[in-house]
């Protein structure tokens, strides 16, 4: 015998169904708000923040002074005294010039003073003799006026024999080329072998990069607060560069260019750093932070933290019990990730940081761990 359901019953087990379902929805959206929406919190703390040129200007290093080494005597190179590369200090050797063809001027300069020197000793003797004569009568004044003449010649081409040796002294001395600075060497120009002229050409370039110049433009309207804080103290700045693996380089504003440029509106500064560790290269972009001032005890939290909405910026703050109000503030600077609340907010208030789509006043929230970050503002 065949059993038949009714149109009925069945209505009735998925009328059941269909409660059980609704019934097990309910109780999982029951046990989920119950639960809180999950987010990210953090403490508002207050803390010194450094007030600083936004953004940051693109900078690039300068050697603090370059030199160009030529020979000031031409000649050929004998021997050179450095590697390329090398670090050197002022008056360590560089080059040597073949020394003997200006050795050989020197000892004939010295060979013609000590000749003139002897003429001009028999001339005194004669001159002397020559007014003893003339003071008996016994010779004219022209006489006595032609052998003054003589000695007055022979005192001038002593002068001429000493300023001779004198400049072959310095040529000499040309043949020795020393550093003038303390610096790094560049690539050299010219080798062992090669005669060189004076003074067209180069030898060698040296940088001196400790301390070392980093240049960079700021625009003009910062120039007023740059110009009263300078002179007040001085001006700390910092850089940062690509794959940097070092602290921060540190150093200090001390040049201002003395006039804006017209075509772009920026007044080009320098900063020097000790650059002790060499970290600064000639040629090497930078980032520059020019830090001119220094919030005191401000309010800060972090930059995620706060929300634009229809009537302004405002910030979601966790209550004690666990909900959260949408607290309206007023935002000053931003510093590394941070944000400085100037009205809205006290020291030590629980701000909300990630989750925030989730949230409206009222809205009760569960703290998560920052493993859980990334799903927390998934609608």
């Amino acid at each position: 015998m065949k059993k038949f359901i009714s149109i009925s019953k069945v209505g009735a087990m998925a009328f059941t169904l269909v409660v059980a379902v609704l019934a097990n929805g309910c109780s999982r959206s029951a046990k989920k708000e119950a639960a809180g929406a999950p987010v990210l919190v953090a403490k508002s703390v207050a803390t010194n923040v450094p007030v600083q040129i936004d953004p940051p200007p693109v900078g690039h290093v300068m050697a603090y002074s370059t030199v160009t080494i030529h020979s000031q005597i031409q000649g050929m190179i004998s021997e050179i005294h450095f590697r390329e590369g090398q670090q050197v200090k002022k008056g360590d050797p560089l080059f040597t010039i073949d020394p003997r063809p200006s050795q050989a001027a020197l000892d004939q300069a010295r060979a013609a003073l000590e000749r003139d020197q002897a003429q001009l000793n028999y001339a005194k003797i004669n001159f002397g003799r020559d007014q003893k004569l003339f003071d008996q009568k016994l010779i004219s004044q022209d006489e006595l006026d032609t052998n003054k003449a003589s000695l007055d010649t022979l005192l001038g081409t002593i002068s001429v024999d000493k300023a001779a040796i004198t400049n072959a002294l310095l040529n000499l001395e040309f043949c020795h080329i020393r550093s003038p600075i303390d610096g790094k060497t560049g690539s050299l120009q010219a080798y062992a072998g090669n005669v060189v002229k004076a003074p067209d050409d180069i030898l060698l370039t040296i940088n001196q990069i400790h301390p070392i110049y980093v240049a960079f433009a700021v625009p003009e309207q910062y120039l007023t607060e740059i110009k009263k804080e300078m002179h007040e103290k001085k001006l700390k700045v910092s850089v940062a560069f690509q794959n940097m693996d070092v602290p921060p380089p540190q150093g200090e504003l001390t040049f201002i260019d003395n006039s804006v440029d017209e075509t772009t509106g920026t007044i080009l500064m320098k900063a020097t750093f000790p650059n002790e560790d060499g970290s600064l290269w000639p040629g090497q972009f930078v980032e520059v932070e020019l830090t001119l001032s220094e919030l005191t005890n401000a309010v800060v939290v972090p930059s995620q933290a706060v929300q634009t909405g229809q009537n302004g910026q405002f910030i979601y703050v966790v209550k004690p019990d666990q909900t959260v109000e949408d607290r309206p503030v007023t935002i000053g600077i931003a510093y590394q990730n941070l944000t400085v609340v100037e009205k809205g907010l006290q020291t030590g208030e629980t701000v909300v940081i990630d989750g925030q789509l989730r949230l409206a006043p009222g809205v009760k929230v569960t703290v998560k761990s920052s493993d859980s970050a990334s799903n927390t503002n998934a609608p």
